[in-house]
């Protein structure tokens, strides 16, 4: 069983649009259909917002979202990996790794220093894996605006 990671075309619309609603369903979220399809036209534009998928055995089962961003304490941006989700029916078999890993060498690539990325408390499949493949040294904090 082969994994391959790749870019987003606009070809995968259909089943980005599938994997990433089931992602926001999962935090127990809701997006607009505008808000989808703007998130949509940024992955396909100069806005910064860059999208992998992940196939196995063929059929796309897991999607990441990053951007790179300024920092003021490198002179390199670091990357941040904002969304990573995986298909339920083949969560443990590698995918989430082999994004993050390919997300990786891409930051690398970059120059970045810093990789990173945030999860819910008790996202407790999810943290097995982050706790393998990095290292959690800080603490967020938020203020939502605008409620």
């Amino acid at each position: 069983m082969s994994i391959n990671i790749r870019p987003i075309t606009v070809n995968d619309k259909a089943r980005w649009l599938e994997l990433f609603k089931e992602y926001i369903i999962f935090y127990k979220s809701k997006l607009s259909d505008e808000q989808l399809e703007l998130t949509w036209q940024r992955i396909h534009s100069d806005f910064n917002i860059n999208g992998l998928l992940a196939e196995k055995d063929g059929e796309v089962v897991g999607l990441a979202h990053y951007i790179f961003r300024p920092s003021t304490w490198e002179v390199e941006d670091f990357c941040y990996l904002e969304d990573l989700y995986v298909d339920p029916k083949v969560r443990g078999g590698g995918v989430g790794r082999a994004l993050i890993r390919e997300l990786e060498k891409i930051a690398t690539q970059a120059g970045s220093k810093r990789l990173y990325w945030t999860t819910a408390p008790d996202n407790e499949v999810a943290r097995k894996l982050y706790d393998k493949v990095a290292i959690t040294d800080r603490v967020q904090y938020k203020i939502f605006l605008n409620k």
